[in-house]
């Protein structure tokens, strides 16, 4: 009898199935037993290519050679991991393997990674796919007991195919037809488009135009006190007759947009005399839905500023390697109808944990019942909501524990009952003029009780609680006033609310259950959504501000050209979650994937045609005026799809150079200050990134500065005359200037030097400022500073110390990796920070680990 191979996604899976099913023999890379060969993918191991009989060898960005739309691909094996495939081939060929199990990852990519290795080895051998909703050994065995026929998958596979190849063809000739019509002039600008990234960016781009525009205007409100036998309360005047007018969201019912008129009724109603009129009704609040991974992400980044990208690396950890999750990468918010039983069992195990008080609550009250709002196998397409598994969490790091709190409050609090509150309304009526105060008192906290809410007592100090008034008592209007006030702009997106709105294709739905319908057609899938967001900040299309996510305007240049292109298809945000949709149709057996790829081509025919037509033509836009004269005539200087140029003479400087697009703040600083940097983002001929200030010349061009001054080249010294050091030297005493790219002892520049000590203006892609360099020097460190970014690309925050021996390293806040309380004040005084020293010379490039 012959062997099955197993093929997980990621070695740890494969050890978990190995520890699980038992019996194994460990080797290089793979596990061996008498019924069984199990080895893993590292991820995705092929990339899609052009057969070469179709790919273009020279000249791959010239319109001449799009669109590139091949009859069909090939699969090339990305280097990094091709000794893996080599493995897994191996495996696959073997005479005594006679079928093969699917144990990739259970979601569209998981099926694309195992789909595209046994195409590439051409293998017709039998396949079954393991469906894994946990990793628990529970899951696990049940999952091989209940192995699924490949044709089960199919659809998932060509939808898995198809969502490769459209985003292939859209990104490929997309960006080749953008980049070929920005280089038209000279130079290579590449201009990257995508699928979803661009629309994605256009949602932003609006927000961002909108915010730009919004012009602030004046209202006002007017605010009574009130006097009673019992205390007093406040109220705010309102208009009765008010009817919202979707036109204008600003209005309102308690804004008067002229102030005699708000004058008016203060001294017509101050020190008067008014009666009251008052309703209570009860109102009820429901436990929020259960968590997908969107939703996730959002309270996430909500609570705790957690990016996208972090959230779902936790999740994936507290799956797969704590097994204290289910699966993550889902886009359902309901439990299958036949998981009852299962729940009961998480429940009683979580009865030992710190959440037992409401475990045991639940399952005393038999809250877990048949409830379509909870069990819903309607609402599950390949996985259900994220819950907790019956295994207890053994050591998670500060952030994990967070995240693993957040799921498992949300799984107790929706089986309690809802909140109950009693809202009051009393209307004050001075001298005709209605005055509104609303109160909410808390009756029963119900599933709010699982985040720490109690019941509050009638009449209880609370700004949400009213005074009583005895029946039909007046009060007195002791204090009318008069307060100004003006209309806000829109807030800019973070991750949280980008999220939202990329869920509902660009609309920002607010009610829960009505954005869960559009999900649908949102834009991306919850498992993609982080990495888009992250491709566009690695482009710089966007910029990370706090928590708020800013275009650049290299993203205003790309909605600016694809606009004057008209091509709504990369613009559209409901046009592109039309495709997602349309993806879920060939996953669910609605829809042909050739008829899909027909359209994808159609589409991307159509984009690169639109960039062919318009070559040579100018692209018009709402462009800027710079507030600086031109420095060359001293005319005006008007901002163009490609320049800033003078409109009185030649004066033109490009807005691109060296691959980094200027934004205009930058330029105008140029201008101004013949000086800007350093700046990060350039990109050298052999395609390095690089940082470097900028410096406008004698004959007004731009030209790169890395600090070296031609006094210094030619064997002279610096003169820092007229210039204020930063402080002292830790090394060697002398004094420390601002000098290029970094801050420099006197003695480590010019051709005699007899100090190295330097400290790069940019540390892992942080800025660091003047005032934080002075600081360091002056007291050996410096605040706390945030978003340096490391070789992995994760965001971590650290001081800057300088050590004994003068040498300046990194210096971190103490940080418990085990589930525990908070240290107290006086424990925290006895941990001792470790510092990590780095040498003066990467702190001075900036090239720190």
């Amino acid at each position: 009898m012959g062997k099955t191979l197993i093929i997980a996604e990621k070695p740890s899976v494969a050890t978990d199935i190995a520890r699980v099913l038992g019996g194994f023999t460990k080797h290089a890379d793979y596990f061996e037993s008498d019924q069984y060969v199990l080895s893993s993918a590292v991820g995705h191991l092929l990339e899609l290519v052009v057969p070469e009989q179709y790919e273009v060898k020279r000249g791959k960005w010239s319109f001449a050679n799009l669109p590139i739309i091949p009859p069909h691909f090939d699969l090339n094996p990305i280097e990094k991991t091709e000794a893996r495939l080599k493995l897994l081939t191996k495996l696959i060929k073997r005479k005594d393997v006679d079928s093969l199990i699917n144990a990739c990852d259970a979601g569209r990519e998981g099926e694309l990674i195992f789909r595209y290795i046994i195409r590439h080895v051409g293998t017709n051998k039998p396949v079954r796919r393991l469906w894994l909703q946990s990793m628990t050994p529970a899951s696990i065995r049940e999952g091989f007991n209940k192995l699924l026929d490949d044709d089960a998958v199919q659809p998932l596979a060509e939808a898995a195919v198809s969502r490769s190849e459209a985003d292939w063809l859209v990104g490929i000739n997309g960006t080749r037809a953008m980049t070929a019509f920005n280089s038209q002039e000279g130079g290579f600008h590449k201009t990257p488009v995508g699928r979803v990234q661009t629309p994605t960016l256009t949602i932003l781009t609006e927000r961002e135009d909108a915010i730009k525009k919004f012009v602030p205007r004046d209202y006002w409100e007017v605010h009574g006190e009130f006097a009673a036998s019992n205390g007093k309360y406040n109220g705010r005047w309102f208009d009765e007759k008010f009817a919202k007018n979707k036109a204008d969201g600003e209005q309102k019912a308690e804004r008067l947009w002229d102030q005699k008129e708000a004058e008016a009724i203060r001294i017509k109603c101050q020190g008067k005399r008014g009666a009251v009129n008052e309703e209570s009704k009860p109102a009820t609040e429901i436990c929020p839905l259960l968590y997908d991974l969107t939703s996730l992400q959002r309270d996430a980044n909500g609570r705790f500023g957690f990016s996208a990208k972090m959230t779902l690396g936790l999740a994936q950890a507290l799956y797969e390697k704590h097994k204290v999750l289910t699966y993550p990468r889902t886009d359902s918010r309901a439990l299958p109808e036949d998981y009852l039983g299962t729940v009961k069992e998480t429940l009683s195990s979580l009865t030992k944990s710190r959440y037992g008080i409401f475990a045991k609550q639940v399952l005393k009250e038999d809250w877990v019942k048949p409830n379509k709002r909870i069990f819903n196998n309607a609402k599950i397409s390949d996985h259900f909501a994220i819950i907790p598994t019956s295994l207890e969490p053994k050591v998670l790091s500060e952030v994990e524990a967070k995240l693993y709190d957040l799921v498992t409050k949300r799984f107790l609090a929706i089986f309690f009952p809802a909140a109950e509150f009693l809202v009051t309304t009393r209307i004050t009526r001075v001298e005709n003029e209605p005055f509104k105060t609303e109160g909410k008192v808390m009756i029963n906290p119900g599933w709010q009780v699982v985040y720490g809410r109690e019941v509050q007592a009638r009449g209880a100090e609370d700004e949400s609680a009213l005074i009583k008034l005895n029946p039909g008592e007046g009060v007195l209007a002791e204090e009318i006033k008069v307060i100004s006030s003006q209309t806000r702009p829109p807030a800019r997106f973070n991750e949280a609310t980008l999220l939202s709105a990329m869920e509902s294709a660009g609309k920002l739905v607010e009610d829960e259950d009505l954005r869960e319908a559009m999900s649908a057609k949102g834009l991306g899938t919850p498992a993609t959504r982080a990495s888009i967001i992250e491709g566009l900040v690695a482009e710089n299309y966007l910029q990370r501000e706090g928590r708020e996510l800013r275009p650049t305007a290299k993203a205003f240049s790309l909605m600016t050209l694809l606009r004057g292109l008209k091509v709504p298809e990369l613009t559209s945000p409901e046009l592109t979650g039309d495709w997602e949709f349309k993806l879920r149709q060939i996953e669910q057996g609605k829809l042909k994937r050739n008829k899909f790829m027909e359209e994808i081509a159609g589409m991307t025919g159509h984009i690169v045609e639109q960039a062919k037509t318009h070559r040579g033509e100018t692209i018009s836009g709402d462009f800027s005026t710079l507030k600086s004269p031109c420095p060359k005539c001293g005319g005006v200087v008007q901002e163009t799809y490609k320049k800033y140029q003078c409109q009185k003479c030649d004066f033109a400087l490009w807005k691109i150079l060296a691959g980094r697009q200027f934004e205009t703040e930058e330029m105008e600083q140029l201008i101004t200050e013949r000086e800007v940097g350093p700046l990060q983002g350039f990109r050298s001929k052999m395609g390095r990134l690089f940082n470097a200030n900028v410096k406008l010349t004698d004959e007004f061009e731009m030209k790169f500065d890395f600090g070296a001054d031609s006094d210094e080249e030619a064997g002279g010294g610096i003169d820092f005359s007229g210039q204020e050091p930063l402080g002292k030297c830790p090394r060697c005493g002398g004094r420390v200037f601002d000098h290029g790219m970094s801050y420099a002892c006197e003695k480590a520049i010019g051709s005699v030097r007899t100090c190295d000590f330097k400290i790069g203006k940019i540390i892992l892609a942080r800025p660091l400022e003047r005032e934080q360099a002075a600081k360091l020097l002056r007291t050996g460190k410096t605040d706390l500073l945030q978003k340096f970014i490391s070789k992995k690309g994760r965001p971590f925050s650290a001081y800057l110390v300088i050590g004994k021996d003068g040498k300046v390293g990194f210096e971190f806040e103490p940080r418990d990796s085990k589930t525990k309380p908070a240290p107290t004040a006086a424990q925290n005084k006895s941990v001792k920070p470790k510092a990590k020293s780095v040498s003066p010379k990467k702190i001075a490039s900036g090239k720190t680990k």
